[in-house]
């Protein structure tokens, strides 16, 4: 493909060079990208060198990659203007075909363009062996893959999952169905579409990405994935007297449906031993960054603590654990807010703030926080600690005495000055002999106030104590709360028509609530959880059908039409009837 500035003569090459010059164009940078990272064998895979705000002096040339051999480039380019600013790209893409199976990594490229070196950042693919679905691509119209990086894993281990589909000719694409009996399925990426040869042959492919995670250990079946196609088969015409070149192809539609091969994971449960006392179910690989301000404060004053957790896993499926080395603190409920560096959300950074208050000026040091995770790659348990960080706590400044009020005593004690010496009265004056305080009520009862205020903060802190090591009553009330509140939320959804955010509160109310009843992380609860805990014990039959049909609906919603304010709001009755009978289950 020619360059868009080869297509352009005359007048029109002359504006758009004038364009050009007059509006600023954005700095120089140069990427490469391809187009799915994971590629079985006798496949290719695009490979895209991306030029913006410059011209490379000729067409890059690739290094030497193994396993990838190159088949061809064609080259393409674009110019906007936003706000004034130009931006021109030029983009080359490079048809690579996969030859053996492996990792490979694309090294860094460096390119001449614009007067200067550019160097491109390396690019990690995976090439996988042949499945049968591509050995038999020269006579398929269409079929399913269904790839994971790997086939083997912890419970609670987040596990991206590419589904890939492959057609020459249809009718209209819909969203495959996993199965995934055992498995926690993330959120969705939008698809993707490209074009690749399977076998010399080519087609276009639809890329689908989500997430699974295994709820219980053992050998489980994720897949197959199943996606109804309507192909379009073309069929020879017979009158070429009318059509003698072929220009009104005809077609014929047969609808199927495509199924992909199952992959078996062995999925393994987390140690039993060397649990760290402040785990909440985090897996995957993490870094942390700790910061506290102000340092310098009285008692009472808040202090607010940042924490930054990154790294790899599920980012929304854990929180920050207690603290119980904070003891001098008062401390309220961390803010959470998820800052995702893909479309999955299993790989960017958490940000945690909570306010705590020293209770005395004898603090001098914020006791290290401490995050423990299960590192699937080291396959143990880490534990991150912050450094502990210096503070200056004052005591509380107490008010200065007001002043005294100017009365017409001032007036007589200049009057009594003239004698210093006051003679002792005999006996009080009329209306002088007024009850002493310590035979007044008021007075007694004011007395009494330190003595119920020490004791209430005595039972509070018994009670913050018994809460500190009853992890499961605190759950149980903490999950109370987020019920209470996430009941709410579903209303305000509902009246808004917002189809997704009320099926995703409602999904993740019944994976906390249920979670609590069984002691297990929230998300590590599915229906198939539910199915196989809480319908054997005393939930009663027609409530487990319905907590089922819930957690169907949820799934289902990621497809579905979304509903009305109506259809939302006759929803929330029973969601709040199951979520009662969860909370009174004695399990």
């Amino acid at each position: 493909m020619r360059l868009l500035t080869d297509k352009l003569k005359g007048p029109l090459a002359l504006l758009l060079t004038w364009v050009c010059a007059a509006a600023p164009v954005l700095a120089a940078s140069f990427t490469a990208a391809v187009d799915r990272n994971v590629v079985p064998v006798g496949e290719s895979v695009t490979l895209s060198l991306t030029f913006e705000g410059t011209t490379p002096q000729a067409t890059p040339g690739l290094p030497n990659i193994p396993n990838l051999a190159a088949q061809g480039v064609s080259q393409s380019s674009s110019f906007t203007i936003i706000n004034g600013q130009a931006s021109q790209k030029f983009i080359y893409n490079y048809a690579l075909l996969a030859t053996q199976p492996g990792d490979v990594t694309i090294p860094a490229i460096r390119v001449q363009a614009g007067g200067q070196v550019l160097s491109s950042q390396p690019v990690s693919v995976r090439i996988t062996p042949q499945s049968a679905a591509t050995a038999n691509a020269v006579t398929n119209l269409a079929f399913m893959r269904l790839i994971v990086p790997k086939t083997e894993a912890y419970v609670g281990e987040a596990i991206p999952v590419d589904m890939h589909l492959y057609y020459r000719n249809v009718e209209g694409v819909q969203m495959p169905q996993l199965r995934a009996e055992g498995f926690s399925v993330g959120q969705s990426a939008e698809p993707t579409q490209t074009q690749t040869q399977v076998g010399g042959v080519p087609y276009n492919l639809v890329i689908f990405k989500t997430s699974a995670t295994p709820a219980r250990s053992g050998e489980l079946t994720l897949g197959p994935v199943e996606c109804d196609l309507t192909l379009l088969i073309p069929v020879q015409r017979r009158d070429t007297f009318f059509d003698p070149f072929g220009m009104f192809n005809a077609h014929q539609r047969r609808r199927t449906k495509l199924q992909s091969e199952p992959i078996v994971m062995r999925v393994s449960p987390l140690p039993a031993e060397n649990i760290p006392p402040g785990f909440t179910g985090a897996v995957g690989t993490f870094n942390m960054a700790v910061s506290a301000s102000p340092t310098n404060v009285a008692v009472g004053d808040p202090i607010t603590v940042k924490v930054n957790i990154s790294g790899r896993g599920r980012l929304d499926a854990f929180k920050l654990p207690e603290q119980p080395q904070w003891r001098d603190f008062n401390k309220y409920e961390a803010t959470k807010k998820v800052e995702a560096a893909d479309v999955l959300g299993l790989s960017g950074a958490v940000a945690f703030e909570q306010v705590i208050t020293p209770q005395n000026h004898e603090v001098r040091l914020l006791p290290p926080l401490e995050f423990s995770f299960f590192d699937p790659a080291q396959k143990q348990y880490c534990t991150l600690t912050g450094p502990p960080i210096p503070l200056t706590v004052r005591n509380a400044a107490v008010a200065a005495a007001p002043p005294p009020l100017a009365t017409n005593a001032a007036a007589n004690a200049e009057a009594a000055a003239a004698d210093d010496i006051l003679h002792i009265r005999p006996q009080f004056a009329e209306g002088a002999g007024a009850r002493p305080l310590i035979s007044q009520p008021w007075f007694l009862g004011l007395q009494a106030a330190p003595v119920l205020a020490w004791f209430a903060l005595f039972v509070s802190r018994k009670r913050r104590e018994s809460l500190a090591n009853n992890p499961r009553l605190r759950r149980q009330r903490e999950v109370s709360a987020k019920v209470r509140a996430g009941l709410k939320e579903l209303r305000v959804l509902a009246t808004a028509q917002n189809s997704d955010g009320f099926f995703a509160t409602l999904f993740r109310l019944l994976q906390e609530q249920s979670g609590e009843r069984l002691d297990m992380p929230a998300s590590a609860i599915t229906e198939a959880v539910v199915d196989e805990h809480l319908s054997r014990g005393n939930l009663p039959t027609e409530t487990a059908a319905e907590l089922h049909d819930l957690f169907q609906m949820c799934n289902q919603a990621r497809y579905a039409p979304q509903k009305t304010s109506q259809e939302l709001s006759a929803i929330i009755p029973r969601a709040e009837s199951v979520l009662r009978q969860l909370q009174a289950l004695r399990v």
